[in-house]
């Protein structure tokens, strides 16, 4: 780029705004979503018969009842334990596949939302926070999903139908166990606001590490020309040790909650016994009744201390999902309301100016002209804002004003808008898969025959089923610059923008990309930031850019005799290396 953008994270959404969506992904999801309710419940009401019939063992072994009714109620604890075992299988099952199908969902809002958002507001979150989220974020909450939600719920069921199977023994053992109910609501209530807020702060370090670790290797060859290994390894492991930290913090408070609980519980189980004592003394229960509400109790730290467990894992997805769902949130690209055709292949550049966020202006009222079938060349020195240009021209910026027109139509007015203009940079991504695959990205329609004759118009040596990317054919820069090109004959759009696609191939194979470029331009308007002057010379015309302003325009012949800039660049061009 021309000019650099402040980097700014993408949005993280509020606790409540996660829910809402969870939720309503959720809840379009009803008949599965009632099913594992009613397995989930049934479960738990098959693990809370088990001490009412203990409880009813102790006052037959009292009562010195007959044998077969002790055989009966063991016979009922064995049934119990089975049927909940079984539910709590097929619940787990239910609540994990629910959460799957949910996370697949907001996944794929993620990926769409981050595809048709506007360009500028996912390049200032920067391709590491991003990156972060659909890979780090989304296995974090995928694990959770799994493991921590379905039986975090559980445990939350099973404490509260324990309450109730209190409440139905006596009410006075009710209150008892929930003495310590206070101090359960106050320490989680602390715990979630404290925690919270320094899981999200783990998760957002970790995208600012993966930035930085991006931007070294992605870097690397400029890492090692300037000799800054030195400097780029202290700040990875800056940003590392900071994650680190954050991640440290976001624990700490798992402690004293901790603590907590277990004084709690301890409070509990103190007052149950004490109650149970005076009411068998009085009369009023029978010693198996007391005896089924302390193992009622007793069962409740369990699922509490799991939850203790649990809800930390928790914190940690939700702190992944609202990351997810800021992103899916995000506004995408607004929609003409009356597309229109344009009329010819001109391009009509009028009033462009722009800054990057926190930045100066970097272009300074543009005007130009491109006419149908011309080739113009965009020349300057770096940072005179040539590459910001073509990504206006191209739709992959808004400036901050001005319009830009394409056979008299706004940019944002077309229809299709990939179809009438597309950009060819030098950074190429080669995707995983055939080369057919990789050339049918720009029309999924094409022919074998329309794709083997773009890849022989540009020179390219592969084949239509040759694998290419990942587990395939790295290509190097310069066939990975021809697969573009020929993506781009195959697109066939009116107008062509070239940001230095010819750059990457370095001395040995620029004439090689110049030649696959001059093929894919001809016969269409083309916009060429010129990274080497022998693309400027084959031009039609060139204007010269300098400090965001255009300061001479003209074919090569009549900027070299004018002697100014251009001159000057040209001059330095062709001095002896």
């Amino acid at each position: 780029m021309s000019a650099a953008g402040t980097t700014t994270a993408l949005p993280v959404a509020t606790p409540r705004r996660t829910r809402a969506v969870v939720g309503a992904l959720a809840r379009t999801r009803l008949p599965l979503l009632t099913l594992t309710a009613l397995v989930l419940v049934a479960a738990t009401v098959a693990v809370l018969v088990v001490p009412p019939l203990l409880g009813g063992i102790v006052d037959t072994v009292i009562d010195g009842d007959p044998a077969g009714r002790l055989d009966l109620l063991a016979a009922g604890v064995l049934a119990a334990v089975i049927v909940m075992a079984v539910l709590s299988a097929l619940g787990t099952t239910l609540l994990a596949r629910l959460g799957e199908q949910v996370l697949a969902e907001l996944r794929e809002r993620v990926v769409d939302r981050a595809l048709r958002a506007p360009l500028v507001t996912v390049e200032r979150g920067g391709t590491g926070d991003l990156l972060s989220r659909v890979s780090g974020d989304v296995s974090v909450a995928s694990e959770g999903v799994r493991t921590a939600v379905p039986a975090l719920v559980a445990a939350v069921l099973e404490v509260g139908l324990t309450l109730v199977g209190l409440w139905l023994i006596d009410w006075r053992l009710a209150l008892a166990g929930l003495l310590p109910a206070p101090v359960w609501v106050l320490a989680t209530r602390w715990y979630v606001r404290t925690s919270g807020p320094r899981y999200a702060e783990a998760r957002a370090s970790a995208g600012t590490r993966t930035q930085t670790l991006l931007g070294g290797v992605g870097g690397v060859a400029t890492v090692r020309a300037y000799r800054l290994q030195e400097s780029m390894l202290r700040r990875i492991g800056r940003d590392s040790a900071a994650t680190a930290a954050a991640e440290i913090r976001a624990v700490y408070p798992l402690s004293p909650f901790g603590a907590s609980i277990n004084g709690a519980e301890l409070l509990g189980c103190t007052a149950i016994l004490t109650v149970g004592f005076l009411l068998v003394r009085s009369g009023a229960v029978t010693v198996g009744a007391a005896t089924a509400a302390a193992l009622y109790f007793l069962r409740l730290f369990n699922p509490i201390g799991l939850a203790l467990f649990l809800f930390d894992q928790v914190q940690y997805t939700t702190s992944a999902l609202a990351r997810l769902v800021g992103v899916a949130d995000l506004a995408a690209a607004p929609e003409p309301l009356a597309p229109r055709e344009p009329s010819d292949a001109t391009v009509r550049v009028r009033g462009i100016r722009h800054a990057y966020a926190g930045g100066a202006e970097v272009l300074h009222g543009i005007d130009l002209d491109v006419a149908a079938g011309e080739r113009l060349a965009v020349v300057g020195a770096s940072g005179a804002g040539k590459t910001t240009l073509g990504a206006i021209i191209a739709g992959m910026h808004e400036p901050v004003a001005g319009t830009v027109r394409v056979g008299g139509v706004p940019l944002a007015d077309l229809r299709e808008p990939h179809r009438h203009v597309a950009l060819v940079t030098q950074e190429v991504h080669v995707f995983a898969g055939t080369v057919a695959e990789n050339l049918r990205l720009a029309k999924p329609s094409a022919t074998d025959a329309e794709l083997a004759d773009a890849l022989r118009r540009v020179g390219a040596d592969a084949t239509l089923d040759d694998v290419v990317g990942e587990g395939g054919d790295d290509l190097g820069a310069t066939r990975a610059q021809q697969l573009a090109l020929a993506r781009l004959l195959v697109a066939d759009p009116t107008v062509a923008v070239l940001d230095e696609a010819t750059a990457e191939g370095g001395s040995s194979g620029a004439r090689t990309l110049e030649r696959a470029a001059d093929a894919a331009l001809a016969g269409r308007t083309a916009v060429v930031i010129a990274h080497r002057l022998t693309q400027a010379v084959a031009a039609d015309r060139i204007v010269v850019l300098d400090d965001g302003r255009i300061v001479e325009a003209g074919t090569h012949d009549e900027l070299v005799a004018a002697d100014g800039r251009y001159a000057a660049l040209w001059s330095a061009w062709n001095r002896p290396r």
